[in-house]
């Protein structure tokens, strides 16, 4: 039996009228798990939030039909719509710091819809919320329910959101992007849990994605949408396995996949190495006393050769971005060595490893300066270049941004571009010095598909033409797989397993290796491009 219809639903900019979902059809039947996948932009998104009536301020639903439990929701009041929130659809947001109240205790927020929606008692909300703080596997739940949600890390917040939209029971559950920013991982647990939860109580669920190894793991069917309109239906394997339209295709062979062969074997003496490097983190001053203080990098051993890439995986919290900061000397170490190019660097200001050294970060729109326009921000590491004239400047940077694919683009600002411009802003930016050591911190994990093969692509071009040694810190597996000569594993600030990406992929000796192999949801492709699903 159908739960959700979607009749020919359209979406305007009430402003200028411009179309956002175009004549888009689906249904989800009950109990069942349907996958929206598609780029940035595509209308995923606005199309579920039309279903929760949530759309955002400066959007229309401008015509089509949804149907939502034999109720139209067109027919619906205002007071009629808040009812049907939480009991008959709820919705787990991309980002749960933003979609939980950070002045208020998760006890209070996950009471809230149960307060609103059933007749119960304080003592019997308290029982409940605890019953599912327990049933996503967070080991205390007393002390979770009188917490607040800063206190937690990405993943813990993810599940605090999972059980709140759980607790009611829904008929559908809406999870846009739910996973992005988790490490592979958190990533299965939550998701693995999500399943769980909606077998036990006979709910569908719509997954917005643009994770197309999610979609092979856990959805029965696909629907891809492009620009708004609706490009292809149909059960998962037939999407993945034999997709009619190019943009499927695409969207396929968009993802990741391991090269024949990788660059050379490390030769001669290690660009950059480190040995028994240590950082510390002081604990939190309370009234009388300091918490424990945090080891986040215990004693790393590591050599990075010129033109050679190191990828560095691991979960939340294993060390990996503390590692590369240490490398660069962003932060301090608190014991071991950092040397370069054979000379100790680590307590010493060495200008030749400063100038020498750039970091592309994770976030580029939080790391672009949003008052200075393209080609400033790419030129700001030629200030330090002696006896640079202006314009042979103007002419580096201008040759920087056509070797990205930007040419054109030095007089836009930063917000005027897409996310995968940005990102190939940051790195132009960490290369027009040519530098020898870069660190990559988790370069495309918040990318499409398309858009994350290109920036890849890019990256890989640079790195031969010019040579730099990489750090390549990353939790997506599919990337690093692509990209590394070397994979080192991190748990817990150590390394617990390293070798080269064949060895790491193929025959990993370590049990967390395991694990994270394991839980990566990937499409594998042999020489002919045919799709093989695997995890």
């Amino acid at each position: 039996m159908t739960l959700l219809s979607v009749e020919n639903l359209r979406i305007e900019v009430s402003a200028n009228k411009a179309v956002i979902v175009d004549d888009v059809s689906f249904a989800v039947e009950r109990g069942e798990f349907l996958a929206v996948v598609g780029e940035s932009g595509s209308g995923k998104t606005a199309a579920a939030r039309a279903v929760l009536g949530l759309l955002p301020s400066g959007l229309r639903k401008a015509g089509g039909r949804i149907v939502l439990d034999g109720i139209d929701l067109a027919k619906v009041s205002a007071r009629q719509m808040r009812a049907l929130r939480g009991p008959t659809v709820g919705m787990v947001f991309q980002e749960p710091m933003v979609s939980l109240n950070p002045a208020i205790s998760v006890g209070a927020q996950m009471a809230e819809g149960l307060g609103l929606h059933e007749r119960l008692g304080k003592r019997e909300i308290r029982g409940r919320c605890l019953d599912m703080l327990a049933r996503v596997q967070i080991r205390d739940p007393e002390r979770t329910f009188d917490a607040y949600p800063h206190e937690f890390s990405g993943g813990m917040r993810q599940r605090i959101m999972l059980a709140s939209v759980m607790l009611l029971k829904p008929k559908l559950l809406i999870a846009d992007e739910p996973t992005t920013a988790l490490d592979t991982l958190t990533q299965r647990e939550v998701l693995d849990l999500m399943v769980g939860l909606a077998r036990d109580h006979g709910t569908s669920v719509l997954l917005i994605t643009h994770n197309l190894g999610l979609v092979s793991r856990y959805a029965q069917r696909a629907l891809v949408l492009r620009q708004g309109k609706m490009v292809e239906t149909g059960t998962t394997r037939q999407i993945l396995f034999s997709p009619q339209q190019a943009y499927t295709r695409r969207l396929v062979e968009a993802l990741p996949r391991r090269g024949a062969t990788t660059k050379a074997q490390q030769v001669g003496e290690p660009l950059v190495s480190v040995r028994d490097l240590k950082v510390g983190f002081a604990g939190r001053q309370r009234l009388f006393r300091r918490d424990t203080g945090v080891s986040a990098v215990n004693g790393v051993d590591l050599d990075i050769a010129a033109g050679e890439t190191v990828a560095v995986v691991g979960g939340s919290g294993s060390g990996k971005t503390t590692l590369g900061r240490a490398m660069l000397r962003l932060i301090p170490t608190s014991g071991g060595a950092i040397r370069f190019r054979g000379r100790d660097v680590t307590a010493t200001t060495d200008r030749e490893f400063r100038l020498a050294s750039q970091l592309v970060f994770q976030d580029p729109y939080s790391s672009l300066d949003p008052r200075m326009r393209v080609g400033e921000l790419v030129a700001e590491p030629l200030r330090h270049v002696p006896h640079l004239a202006a314009g042979e400047r103007d002419r580096r940077v201008e040759a920087m941004l056509e070797e990205v694919g930007l040419a054109g683009l030095g007089k836009r600002w930063p917000h005027e571009l897409s996310g995968g411009q940005r990102q190939r802003i940051a790195i132009a930016r960490a290369i027009v010095r040519e530098p020898a050591f870069v660190v990559a911190d988790e370069p495309v994990s918040a990318l499409d598909m398309t858009i994350q093969a290109q920036v890849l692509k890019l990256f890989e071009r640079l790195q031969l033409q010019y040579g730099f040694a990489c750090l390549f810190i990353s939790h997506d597996l599919a990337a690093v797989e692509q990209v590394a000569d070397r994979v080192v594993v991190m748990q817990g600030g150590r390394i617990v397993e390293q070798g080269s990406r064949d060895d790491i992929f193929d025959r990993p000796q370590h049990d967390y290796t395991k694990a994270l192999l394991a839980a990566a949801p990937v499409l594998d492709f042999d020489g002919a491009a045919t799709a093989r699903a695997s995890g």
